[in-house]
């Protein structure tokens, strides 16, 4: 059989992997029969040169008819990346999960360390711990965090280290420095981390505690996941700083003020409940 060559977001073409497929599919909890359907309907249509942009969107339609729960897992990755094109809204949503997890927050937070001031991107703190957190977001989840990038946040974290901050009226030290991305990280960010003691999250790393773990455990799923709104709509929601489904459903009457109509937000609604279960 001839490969069918499609093309990856950074341009490089590759033949398509049908098994590659069904496993992301059932990664993300589909059955091993609807994997299997929706990778043979995708097979059927592929041309050659065909972006994987266009075979993960119809991949998830296909999906989203058979299976919802497991398509809303299938499209996180990509919800997430969808936050940008700054890394302001995933700051935001990021420090959502810290709240959610019980933590006070403070987001791009100038402080002094031993030698040199810095901008924290995400401050969390409660009476035991004070975590400041570096963010850095890629809308091309082909990008990963480099090395480099490692190297400079155990600088900036070792020049923060024993140094007293106060918050809240409180004095506390940094119990812990943390790079978080979304998407993923190099193998020698990877091994420099580990052997430096840089507390890394990276979409699927750690293997426990990974980003996408954190969505499942708090029920954060991004408002980019809905398919119920329009990507207008949620531009206009993400500059309102509403950056997660749970917050949309405190705030529902916003809806009502960009003048959805009352069927539309029930729908909404629906999917916001079907997606968190909540």
């Amino acid at each position: 059989m001839i490969d069918t060559y499609i093309k990856k977001s950074s341009g490089v073409l590759e033949p398509f992997n049908k098994i590659k497929l069904i496993e992301s599919l059932e990664k993300a909890g589909a059955s091993m029969f609807v994997a299997e359907d929706v990778a043979k309907k995708i097979e059927e249509k592929l041309k050659e040169g065909m972006p994987t942009s266009m075979i993960y969107t119809q991949s998830f339609k296909l999906l989203r008819k058979k299976e919802s729960r497991p398509a809303i897992r299938y499209s996180l990755r990509r919800s997430i990346a969808n936050l940008g094109p700054t890394g302001f809204p995933f700051e935001d949503f990021v420090g959502e999960i810290f709240k959610e997890k019980g933590y006070k927050i403070m987001n791009d937070v100038m402080v002094r360390g031993k030698c040199t001031e810095h901008e924290i991107d995400v401050v969390a703190y409660n009476d035991d711990h004070l975590i400041m957190t570096e963010v850095k977001f890629h809308n091309q989840l082909m990008l990963k965090s480099d090395v480099k990038v490692a190297l400079y946040i155990k600088a900036r974290f070792d020049d923060l280290e024993g140094v007293e901050f106060n918050f809240d009226g409180t004095k506390r030290k940094m119990t812990q420095g943390m790079l978080l991305t979304n998407t993923k990280f190099t193998e020698n960010a990877i091994q420099f981390g580990s052997c430096s003691g840089v507390n890394m999250i990276g979409w699927n790393y750690p293997a426990k505690g990974n980003l996408h773990d954190l969505i499942e455990e708090t029920k954060l799923h991004p408002l980019t996941c809905l398919t119920t709104l329009s990507g207008r709509e949620k531009k206009l929601l993400l500059e309102k700083e509403i950056v997660t489904c749970k917050t949309l459903k405190t705030k529902i009457n916003i809806l009502t003020e960009m003048q959805l109509t009352e069927g539309r937000i029930k729908r909404v609604l629906e999917e916001i409940k079907e997606m968190t279960g909540i």
